[in-house]
């Protein structure tokens, strides 16, 4: 431990106690794109004992110019996200262990992911799963770090559980449709990854060594192209917040049904199916080989067919890229896979 974290245990808010209590650290990061990515090698090189990586995608060409952990042979591959992600990491920190879930967060697991560690990090880019995390994170008492970041603007907040303002507290309503600019209306800067994945980084370790005085607790907003950045100091809890006020945990208690997400950047749209199941990828490639090309690994099975491309994994969730028509991509996902 010496020498691989020496520069980091010279820094006293840290100091050899600090190190120790990062080497017992678990944290879960959801998502492990183009901020995931980030949080992820950071973790990973100052030593976080555990990182436990959700990421229901794969690489591609398109997610090369920000997302820093993969490389063009993962893009090729195709290989899911949390799967490169710990290739790589694995390779930077042997020391430390290092778990790829290839999966969508959603009411049914999202308590299971959360529930053995201690804090969560946001590196996903949809507030539908940012409300599923903060009803968790408030329902078990977790801090969690929320980030976004699109075109050259960013921010972020930790949320203390019975401390601080909760996300509902500050944004009640989930953004509608189409309200809010994405990456691929907007497109996206390296520098603001950066930027935002370095502050929310910053106060996971000072969570995790026990310096939570040193923390924000503040919404914090970023532009680095206009050199804009605002500090709005957060409350306590809003006892009329739906969430960590009436604790009605109205996204993590929602029942399941087929669950619909318009992917960023992409013209695509994920299918998580309601009876979500094991699927023998093998068995459906023969199923579908006479229909289009097909490519198969261990993880997915992808398919180019009419004017689509279906990119199925093993718990029978899919992407249909060729369309953001949700009931498009429902139709196309009953013709090749199934009901």
């Amino acid at each position: 431990m010496k020498n691989r974290y020496s520069r980091q245990i010279l820094f006293q808010q840290i100091g050899k106690d600090g190190q120790e209590k990062l080497l017992n650290s678990r944290v879960l990061l959801v998502g492990c794109g183009a901020l995931g990515a980030s949080h992820a090698e950071m973790l990973a090189r100052a030593g976080v004992g555990f990182l436990r990586i959700v990421d229901r995608d794969f690489v591609e060409f398109s997610n090369l110019q920000r997302q820093t952990l993969y490389s063009e042979d993962d893009a090729k591959e195709r290989l899911p996200k949390a799967i490169a992600a710990k290739s790589r990491l694995s390779k930077i920190n042997s020391e430390i262990e290092i778990e790829a879930v290839v999966d969508d967060v959603n009411s049914s697991n999202m308590e299971g992911l959360v529930e053995d560690v201690d804090l969560v990090i946001d590196g996903t880019d949809n507030f539908q799963v940012r409300y599923l995390v903060n009803d968790a994170c408030v329902k078990l008492n977790k801090i969690w770090i929320y980030g976004a970041a699109v075109s050259s603007y960013g921010t972020t907040m930790t949320i203390i559980p019975n401390e601080t303002s909760c996300l509902r507290c500050i944004f009640e309503e989930m953004p509608s449709a189409g309200s809010s600019p994405t990456c691929d209306t907007a497109g996206v800067i390296q520098p603001i990854i950066a930027t935002i994945s370095a502050v929310q980084v910053s106060e996971t370790l000072k969570v995790l060594v026990g310096k939570t005085d040193k923390l924000h607790k503040s919404l914090m907003q970023f532009d680095v192209w206009e050199n804009d950045w605002r500090n709005i100091k957060l409350g306590k809890p809003n006892e009329a917040c739906q969430t960590c006020g009436k604790r009605d945990f109205e996204f993590l208690e929602a029942e399941e049904q087929d669950f619909f997400t318009t992917l960023c950047g992409r013209d695509a749209v994920q299918i998580q199916p309601q009876n979500s199941t094991k699927i023998d990828l093998s068995k459906l490639a023969e199923k579908l080989k006479n229909l289009g090309e097909i490519k198969l690994n261990e993880y997915l099975l992808r398919l180019k067919v009419e004017d689509y491309e279906l990119t199925v994994f093993k718990d029978a969730r899919a992407i249909i890229k060729g369309t953001d028509d949700k009931s498009v991509a429902r139709s196309v996902y009953a013709k090749y896979v199934g009901n």
